[in-house]
Formats: C-alpha cells, structure tokens, sequence
C-alpha cells in the first residue's frame, strides 16, 4: 500500500507564501505523472501542477507563482507558492500515477489565504 504524505499547509495572508511537500512510501522515479490537485469548497478537483516525462504543466492560475518539483532520491514532490491569493484557497492533494494509470492520492493538506 503507497501512502503519500503531505506537509506544510498552513493558513496565511494575502501576498505570501507556503511550500508543500509530498513524502512517498515508493519510488517515484518510475511514476508515469507526479504531481499536485487542489479542491476548493463546493468545487471540483482540479490539476494544479504535475511533471510526466513530457515535462512541466502548471495551470493557467497559478503560472508564474507556482513551482512543482521532484526529487527522486528522496521520493517527495513539493509545491513551491508565493504571492499567495484568496482563491488559492483549498484543500492541495498529492497526486501520483503510475505506468498502468493507477492513482494514488495523499489525504490532503489545507491552505487558507485570507486577510
């Protein structure tokens, strides 16, 4: 059973900043995606940064202040935030996929920007 476990939300003002990291119980090197989710309340799941093999893709809202990285000697992702805005708010999921397209996800860490 890969359990992935994340860290680092928090609750924070309007212009900061919070790194998230994702610690996983298997290889990641071998993942076909690994990457980041996020679900406001009452809205759907959404990708917010993932790395395949074709590369980086960060979604349209939070290029430019958002960076997802890997490392694959320590099996974590992080999430890289500044210039944080309220409706970054959400609960931010661990996401990783595998060569057969099964997903596996973390139990989520909540970021709260408010003023």
């Amino acid at each position: 059973q890969v359990q992935l476990v994340e860290s680092g939300g928090g609750s924070v003002q309007p212009g900061g900043s919070l790194t998230l990291s994702c610690a996983a119980t298997t290889s990641i090197a071998s993942m076909y995606s690994v990457g980041w989710y996020r679900q406001a309340s009452e809205k759907q799941r959404e990708l917010v940064a993932e790395i395949t093999s074709r590369g980086v893709m960060t979604a349209d809202s939070v290029k430019g202040r958002f960076t997802i990285s890997r490392d694959n000697a320590k099996n974590t992702v992080s999430l890289q935030m500044i210039n944080l805005k309220p409706e970054d708010t959400a609960v931010y999921y661990c996401h990783l996929k595998t060569m057969s397209y099964f997903n596996w996800w973390g139990q989520g860490t909540q970021v709260t920007v408010s003023s």
